[in-house]
């Protein structure tokens, strides 16, 4: 256990060091390549105008999201009355979706338990 802490504080000290000599190099060339994006100055006010901005163009964007839903159910809908003529590619694509969507719940439950694979702590 103390070798994995002493191999753990090394590495922690190269990363400190490699951060300390190329670190502000980086965050200046980031903020070069990004600065249309910066607000000037950088006030309470403009932030809490922007954070307003966010709040309501997601909220105006919920019709369009909505009547996609309900475009993509009528879709599923419309697949699953006629399966027969169902091609190779759909069923791939559907597959892979329930594949994606059962394996966003096994990392739920894991995230749940608190990152145990074996059960939850009593």
């Amino acid at each position: 256990m103390a070798s994995k802490l002493q191999q753990l504080q090394a590495k922690a000290c190269q990363a400190s060091k490699f951060l300390s000599k190329h670190g502000t190099p980086y965050y200046k060339q980031l903020l070069e390549q990004n600065k249309q994006y910066i607000q000037e100055p950088p006030t309470v006010e403009k932030c809490n105008e922007l954070s307003k901005q966010l709040f309501y163009t997601r909220l105006a964007s919920i019709r369009g999201r909505y009547e996609s839903f309900w475009k993509e159910l009528d879709y599923v809908k419309n697949l699953s009355r006629k399966w027969k003529d169902l091609n190779v590619e759909d069923a791939g694509i559907a597959t892979l979706f329930g594949l994606e969507c059962f394996a966003w719940y096994c990392a739920g439950e894991i995230v749940g338990r608190g990152f145990t694979f074996t059960g939850y702590y009593v």
